[in-house]
């Protein structure tokens, strides 16, 4: 082979390389965030995640699950960074080394919704403990999603307040359905049921005929968002980095912004409150 074509088949390997080596970097500049259903319900991350795609060029992948599942998955360092809403729970997962640093996100609330007949009669309460009583006290059919979703964590958090096991009724009138909160919505929509919602997945949600909001404004059912990095310490596979830029994306002013002007039929669903970047 002349010495000319020797080179030329060098400038081609190389470049053969470059190219492969750039194609490699850009299919691995992404993150995978532990999230819930109701951040993905409600629609709110395919209204954010494209935003900040568009300035970082890292594309966000969500495994929505409820929070405890998405906690036990980052915990096992399947993804980077974890979204989710129970803040005992994601505290206790920062304390024990799986997380690096906790930041609130946004917030809204729970509302307790019911079919509009209301066979309970607890439509205008703002107790929601005796709301609940009332439910149990009636054997109307409560659907209750019963999968240690952050919604479900509030939910037999209030039930204990109320001073009622109702999973000593399960299958009677309280019933779990073991899945996310719109399947729980349409479970409860299809059986007549009252249930517990996270505000934002009810306004998202289309099959609203045969229900209502029948109790809210407890300042129990505040509802507070989180995030934080998973422990790079813990998981080496963490792309700490990367995970680190959406969270400072996320809490920062644009972020931020972004969850505000996210609203359906012109209601806010989510609102930020997050304290500053997660590098100060």
């Amino acid at each position: 082979m002349s010495l000319f074509k020797r080179l030329a088949a060098g400038v081609v390997a190389i470049g053969l390389t470059v190219g492969a080596s750039a194609a490699a970097f850009a299919a691995d500049k992404f993150i995978v965030v532990q999230s819930t259903t109701s951040t993905q319900n409600s629609g709110l991350l395919d209204y954010i995640l494209p935003k900040f795609q568009k300035k970082s060029g890292i594309e966000v992948r969500v495994v929505a699950v409820g929070t405890g599942q998405a906690l036990k998955n980052a915990a096992n360092g399947d993804g980077d960074v974890l979204l989710v809403h129970a803040k005992p729970a994601e505290e206790k997962f920062v304390a024990d080394g799986f997380g690096v640093k906790r930041f609130d996100v946004m917030y809204n609330d729970f509302v307790i919704v019911g079919p509009k007949n209301d066979p309970a009669g607890i439509k205008g309460m703002t107790d929601v403990t005796a709301a609940l009583k009332k439910i149990a006290d009636s054997k109307a059919i409560f659907a209750s999603r019963g999968d240690d979703s952050g919604t479900h964590k509030k939910e037999r958090a209030l039930w204990k307040q109320t001073g009622i096991d109702p999973t000593a009724a399960s299958g009677d009138w309280y019933r779990e359905t073991g899945s996310g909160m719109g399947a729980t919505l349409n479970a409860a929509a299809g059986m007549g049921a009252y249930t517990m919602s996270d505000r934002a997945t009810w306004l998202a949600f289309k099959n609203k005929d045969a229900l209502e909001i029948l109790t809210q404004g407890d300042d129990r059912l505040f509802n507070q968002y989180g995030v934080m990095l998973v422990n790079p310490e813990k998981h080496p596979n963490v792309k700490a980095e990367a995970g680190q830029e959406f969270i400072d994306w996320l809490i920062g002013a644009e972020g931020q912004k972004a969850i505000a002007s996210y609203k359906v039929d012109g209601e806010q669903l989510f609102f930020p409150n997050a304290k500053g970047s997660a590098s100060n």
